[in-house]
């Protein structure tokens, strides 16, 4: 389990809403918004309040199939779509390089829905979320 720290923005029932402060390894990545920190959605089972810091664990198992799916994922689809557009469209008796450019670009948008879907299932799921588990 990794464990952050932040500041807890929003709190409703038993859900809280968390400014985390990058580390080194967020600050070279840049994926996520802001300069400064990034909003965490997290179980609030010790029941924070806004204002207060906190220290919260991620499970790192959710985060590598997070970083699978939104990052390797796409590249396997548009490789894939690829392959299948160009082979499709030669059996058809077409030139293959079209077939390829286009299956790779629908193979793309396909990974894409698949990602905003997965994207709000596991983020309604609580058993996926970080959890806070102490008030600073």
């Amino acid at each position: 389990m990794e464990r952050e720290e932040g500041m807890v923005i929003e709190a409703k029932a038993n859900i809280a809403k968390i400014k985390a402060a990058k580390h080194g390894e967020c600050k070279s990545c840049g994926a996520c918004p802001g300069n400064d920190s990034a909003i965490v959605t997290a179980k609030n089972e010790v029941g924070a309040v806004p204002g207060q810091r906190v220290i919260f664990e991620m499970n790192e198992t959710n985060s590598l199939k997070g970083a699978f799916v939104v990052f390797v994922l796409p590249l396997i689809a548009v490789f894939l779509g690829a392959v299948l557009g160009g082979i499709l469209v030669g059996l058809a008796g077409y030139p293959e390089a079209p077939g390829r450019v286009f299956g790779g670009i629908a193979a793309f948008a396909a990974a894409a829905a698949f990602i905003k879907i997965f994207d709000h299932y596991v983020g309604k799921k609580e058993k996926s979320l970080p959890v806070i588990i102490r008030i600073l």
